[in-house]
């Protein structure tokens, strides 16, 4: 059993996904993977797996990218915090950017999330999640196959 029962990652770039997925599944560190392409999309898959009940695919952590149309990470985060608290099971979010922007970063603060990491994910940024919030050790090599 891996350290994550679910992932879900919410990025409106497809390539971005695709790279996320096959990292976490190289590092052999979640159950599962959802991907969202935006803040509604996420909530949508929230409702279909946790809502009223928590499901194994109910997602223990939250990959969000800060600027997404349609909803973006900032309005995501304000809908989520508006579900009932029993829809919201314990998760991990961590926000995803690009953007070193002072104005982005103070924006975070505050909010419903556990830290936010600079785009692109790396093995590196992964095991610091696990150690982190997962109290797991880093995972240094590739899974047997």
């Amino acid at each position: 059993m891996a350290a994550i029962s679910c992932t879900l990652l919410v990025d409106d770039d497809d390539t971005t996904n695709f790279l996320n997925q096959a990292l976490l599944r190289r590092m052999a560190v979640t159950d599962t993977v959802l991907v969202a392409g935006n803040g509604q999309q996420a909530l949508d898959l929230l409702q279909t797996h946790c809502d009223p009940v928590a499901t194994p695919s109910c997602p223990a952590l939250i990959l969000l990218d800060m600027k997404m149309p349609l909803m973006n990470g900032f309005e995501f985060l304000q809908a989520y915090t508006q579900r009932p608290p029993t829809n919201n099971p314990a998760v991990v979010i961590i926000m995803l950017t690009t953007s070193l922007n002072p104005r982005d970063l103070e924006q975070m603060q505050g909010l419903p999330i556990a830290g936010y990491l600079t785009k692109p994910l790396t093995r590196d940024k992964i095991n610091q999640i696990l150690h982190q919030h997962f109290d797991q050790p880093a995972r240094d090599s590739e899974p047997p196959r």
